[in-house]
Order: C-alpha cells, then sequence, then structure tokens
C-alpha cells in the first residue's frame, strides 16, 4: 500500500498491535547491525595504478648543440667527440588507474613510466602511485664526520682525492659545499683497458668537460663520483666485485649516501665491469650504462632487472655490435621489456649529422626498470660525434666552443637524462 501523506501514515500506525510496533523496531535494529563499514564518503579506498607503459620512442639524432664531449683513449684508438642530438617525437604510456591520478610515459628521450602518485580517492585516502619514485635512502655516513684521508691528484677537480683499500687505490670527488645531512648520489665510472682511475677523473685531453665520462659536469658537482683502478689496466680480476662492494661500504660509512641511486658506467672494458655489475649487483645498483662494452668480467646471475642504458657502434673492430645486442636483449627479458629489434642508423659512409645515432626506449617493461637502446655509426669510443668517423673529440677541449661547425658528443647528456629520471 502507497501511503502519500503523513496524515494517512499515522492513521496506518493506530492500526497497528503493540506486538506488531515492536516487530518492526526489532527488524529495524538488525538491519542497521548488519550494514557494511564503507568508508565516510563511499568510495573505495585508491590503490594508486597500475604502472603506464610508454610506447616504443625512437630518436634520432639532430644537429649537435654542443653540451657535452668525450674523452678517454679506446682500446685501438683516441675517444670520440660527439653532438648533442634533438629527441624524436614523444610518446605517451598508458595512463595509471586509480582513484585521483595517472603515470604518464614519457616518450623519446626520457624514461618511460615516471612517477605520478594516485590523488586522494573519493573515501580520503591516498593513492600509492603509479611507477618509479623510488625515494631516498640514507647511509650510515650521513650526519657523521669522514675519516678517510686523501692522496693529491692534481688532475681532477673538486675535492676528494686518491685513497686505498688493500692494495686497490681509487679515487673519490666530493659534491661542491658537501652537506654530511645531505644524502648524496654514488657514481662509479671504470676506466677502459689500458686506461686509468686518473683518465677518469681528469677527463683526459677534454678535461672537466668529460671528467667521469661527461656526468661530473652534468652533476655541477653535485654527486660522489668515484673512479676506481684496474688490476693490469683491466676489469678481469677475481677479486674486483669485492673491491666494489669494500668501496660502496667506505664510502657509504664515510659520507652521506642517496643508497637508492647508486650508478655504474664505464667504456669498453669499463662497460664490461658495468655489465657485471648489472648482473651480480642490481639490488645494490639503480642503474648502468654501457659504453661499447662486451661481456668481459663476467655475469654470474644475469637475471635480475635493473635500469640498463647501452649504446654500441656499427663499425665498432674493437668489439663488435653482435655481442651488445645479446647483452641487450637479456636485460629486456630481465626488465619485462617488449621483445623487439630496435631500428639503427645505416651503414656508413657517409656519416650521417641527422641520423648518426639512433635510440630506442623500450616499452613494456617493469616499474623502476627502462631499457634504453643506441646505435651509432662510428667505431670504437665512448663520446661520439655525429657526422664523422673521427673519435676525438676535439670541440671539447679547453678554449673550443661546440657548435653546428664544431660537434660535440651527445652520449653524456643522454645518460644524464636517463639517470635523473629514475
Amino acid at each position: 500500500m502507497k501511503i502519500a501523506n503523513g496524515n494517512r501514515a499515522l492513521s496506518v500506525a493506530r492500526l497497528l498491535s503493540p506486538a506488531m510496533l515492536v516487530a518492526c523496531v526489532l527488524a529495524t535494529i538488525i538491519a542497521c547491525s548488519t550494514a557494511s563499514d564503507s568508508p565516510p564518503g563511499g568510495g573505495n579506498v585508491s590503490t594508486g595504478g597500475a604502472p603506464g607503459v610508454a610506447g616504443t620512442s625512437t630518436s634520432t639524432a639532430g644537429v649537435a648543440t654542443g653540451l657535452s664531449g668525450g674523452s678517454g683513449t679506446p682500446v685501438g684508438g683516441a675517444a670520440p667527440a660527439g653532438q648533442t642530438g634533438t629527441s624524436g617525437a614523444s610518446s605517451t604510456g598508458g595512463s595509471a588507474a586509480g582513484a585521483g591520478g595517472q603515470a604518464t610515459a614519457a616518450g623519446s628521450g626520457s624514461i618511460a613510466g615516471g612517477p605520478s602518485g594516485g590523488g586522494a580517492g573519493s573515501a580520503g585516502a591516498t593513492g600509492t602511485g603509479g611507477t618509479g619514485g623510488s625515494g631516498t635512502g640514507r647511509s650510515n655516513g650521513c650526519g657523521k664526520t669522514s675519516t678517510l684521508t686523501f692522496g693529491s691528484v692534481p688532475n681532477g677537480t673538486g675535492s676528494g682525492g686518491s685513497a686505498k683499500i688493500g692494495n686497490r687505490s681509487f679515487i673519490v670527488r666530493l659534491p661542491d659545499n658537501y652537506d654530511k645531512d645531505k644524502p648524496y648520489w654514488l657514481i662509479f665510472g671504470f676506466h677502459w683497458r689500458g686506461g686509468s682511475m686518473g683518465d677518469v677523473d681528469s677527463g683526459g685531453a677534454n678535461k672537466y668537460n668529460m671528467a667521469h665520462y661527461g656526468l661530473q659536469r652534468l652533476s655541477k658537482n653535485g654527486a660522489i663520483f668515484v673512479a676506481p683502478d684496474g688490476v693490469g689496466g683491466g676489469w678481469a680480476d677475481s677479486g674486483d666485485m669485492k673491491f666494489v662492494d669494500d668501496m660502496v661500504k667506505l664510502i657509504e660509512d664515510n659520507y652521506c649516501v642517496d643508497t637508492k641511486h647508486l650508478f655504474a658506467n664505464g667504456f669498453s672494458f669499463g662497460g664490461g665491469m658495468s655489465y657485471a655489475l648489472a648482473c651480480d649487483r642490481s639490488d645494490v645498483f639503480k642503474a648502468v650504462a654501457i659504453y661499447d662494452g662486451a661481456v668481459l668480467s663476467g655475469c654470474k646471475d644475469g637475471k635480475k632487472p635493473i635500469a640498463y642504458w647501452q649504446m654500441h657502434g656499427l663499425t665498432d673492430g674493437t668489439l663488435g655490435i653482435a655481442a651488445a645486442r645479446s647483452m641487450r636483449d637479456q636485460f629486456a627479458m630481465n626488465n619485462g621489456c617488449t621483445a623487439q629489434s630496435p631500428p639503427e642508423p645505416p651503414q656508413p659512409p657517409p656519416y650521417l649529422v641527422n641520423g648518426g645515432h639512433v635510440c630506442t626506449d623500450y616499452s613494456g617493461c617493469s616499474a623502476g626498470h627502462p631499457l634504453r637502446w643506441c646505435a651509432h655509426q662510428s667505431g670504437h669510443g665512448n663520446a661520439i660525434v655525429d657526422g664523422t668517423d673521427s673519435l676525438n673529440n676535439t670541440c671539447m677541449n679547453p678554449g673550443m666552443t661546440c657548435s653546428d661547425t664544431c660537434r660535440c658528443t651527445w652520449v653524456p647528456d643522454d645518460v644524464w637524462k636517463f639517470f635523473s629520471a629514475l
């Protein structure tokens, strides 16, 4: 029976017996006690979105802007110069579902799946976010005064110097105005065969412009840089991995290190050592960058993911590109990336100013584990210049200026952008 107004409702109530009224009250109490505990405001608590997946993004080098240069002597020749190319078109990753936000994946020239925390859900809870954004860790040395003493290294830049663990030597460069309460990135640079820690630390003929593979300058002296010395000019000693472990511990115990942002990079044999760390220390290092390297220092595990940047030359006669492609494919699988055969520049000559290197950001990689592969036309070097077969980065030498007519390497800028997005 439908009751249209309050008077008729009162008439019906008068017709009900006391027993019936009691029954109605009891039914109401039972119904209230079995209601669900929904969050205030209705709606479910947002847990953030699943990581957005970036589309494959291929960038082709453009005209040099002259931001950085290369140095060092590769196996069999001088290190290359290079230029900064313009990125290709950007691609956008999938959205991160969740109440209040989405994670946008960057396209060419940046890292897929940058973090974007989920916004507050309708229930008032905050989402956990999409991908990346590992935060900052603090080492045991934070807040402490270091007890390390350094020997003088005259050709490098910044405070610090040489140190030893047993009979093994390394160079440490500290950030400008080091603050013992602020965590800093820790970046290792491994030299090539026949090179030395001094070569990496000084930047060779390019001096500060390519010190620590150009990353010290790009950091604006804002990180802790380490250049270790290999045994016999290489990285094939059985004690190399322990040496790295010992350096990490010593530095983290004496200085304030962001333990979630340790990086390794190296050229040729140093690239092999960086690859070994990707294989066996992915729980310690955030990312690696490998410049024309190979599996020269072993790979004991090699099944775990890590953020991975690698380049190689089509005309590298010292360490062929076929082996480098296999290294790349291993970590594409480890990182859960979508398998592909990425594009590469044409075989030279001619050496192209526009299109001399092609970089590809893999799609589908697991959160925090992007993979970027760059193929270039040049030979065996660490600071490639598009448009030439020269492996000398003369335009980055002191007194020189990078320009459209004196091009510089694109490599350090590309690596620094990759690291900075993690």
